[in-house]
């Protein structure tokens, strides 16, 4: 599964839009829309989404299964 498809369903499983996700990460709503559609994000944002999904940066970025590799 690619980045833009974990973002996804991360935010479906979480109930929100896109436009709720985008300000609870601190983001701008396009790039959030951006990211979905394919677009990678830049280290700070990438450790927003994984903070406030509580997954990590490696699973994220398809580096391991396991999602939460950073609760170590």
């Amino acid at each position: 599964m690619d980045f833009n498809e974990k973002i996804r369903r991360l935010r479906r499983a979480a109930h929100l839009t896109q436009i709720e996700a985008a300000a609870e990460i601190g983001i701008s709503m396009r790039g959030y829309q951006d990211m979905e559609l394919g677009t990678l994000p830049r280290y700070e944002k990438l450790l927003r989404i994984a903070d406030y999904y509580d997954v990590s940066v490696d699973w994220l970025m398809g580096r391991t299964e396991n999602r939460y590799a950073h609760r170590s």
